[in-house]
């Protein structure tokens, strides 16, 4: 019965993949779906799970957490990876203050040498294979990617966005 209270019904593109999601994990832990059910002592009816894999019904968050701790997986993990942005433009709008993106001169950076650059030059070069962005000369780097870099330089991602400009890292296409 809380099944019914927990979820609504939705079949929409979104709740497909996380259906995808789901069932992925379950399979990985190489169980069936009667398997959840009689191992969760029924609290995850095999007919709910599947219509939840199928994208038939939308999982409650809370209901998404207790199958996250019943796999023993982070609750992030049970959710498909962003496929692109939901704003128009491209972009998240930005919050006061935040950065949205910020253009590395690649060249500038393989000229500096300084362990700051040799842990920056690392990180982005791994996001340059992540992406397949092989230009060499700049790589954008995105607003999910500062918390990573201000890690890396002990700060803030605003005050890691300031270093980087301090060390003359920003992009600045010529004129003329």
């Amino acid at each position: 019965m809380t099944d019914i209270l927990d979820d609504e019904l939705a079949v929409t593109p979104y709740a497909r993949r996380v259906g995808e999601r789901l069932r992925g994990i379950r399979r990985q832990k190489r169980l069936s779906l009667q398997d959840v059910e009689a191992t969760s002592i029924q609290e995850f009816k095999a007919s709910v799970l599947g219509a939840y894999e199928r994208g038939e019904r939308a999982i409650s968050v809370p209901r998404l957490q207790r199958l996250a701790r019943f796999y023993n997986v982070p609750v992030d993990q049970l959710l498909p990876p962003d496929e692109g942005p939901a704003f128009p433009g491209g972009d998240r709008p930005g919050l006061v203050g935040e950065p949205q993106k910020v253009a590395i001169d690649l060249n500038k950076l393989d000229a500096l040498d300084s362990p700051a650059a040799d842990m920056l030059g690392r990180f982005l070069r791994m996001i340059q294979l992540q992406r397949q962005d092989f230009n060499g000369k700049v790589l954008t780097i995105r607003a999910n990617d500062l918390p990573a870099i201000a890690c890396m330089l002990g700060t803030s991602p605003e005050q890691a966005v300031r270093q980087i400009d301090e060390l003359g890292l920003r992009y600045r296409p010529s004129i003329g």
